[in-house]
């Protein structure tokens, strides 16, 4: 699962979250997707703070911005 690129990984977390939200998933899978939802979270996450740390020193490298923060 830690493979999967950011887009995937979204991607197959929409698919947890609309099979959950469809209420017709018994609770022992419910429970087990939920899990693989969280995994997933965390590799977007993570993704996504290397990018954001990736960004800021390309900008710092160039001189543009000193402390260069993305918003949430």
């Amino acid at each position: 699962m830690e493979n999967l690129t950011f887009e995937e990984s979204l991607e197959k977390l929409e698919d947890i979250v609309d099979k959950l939200e469809s209420g017709d998933v018994p609770l022992d899978d419910a429970i087990e997707e939920f899990d693989n939802a969280m995994k997933l979270v965390k590799i977007c996450n993570d993704k996504l703070t290397t990018a954001e740390e990736s960004i800021a020193k390309i900008v710092q490298d160039n001189g543009e911005i000193e402390n260069f923060e993305i918003n949430e």
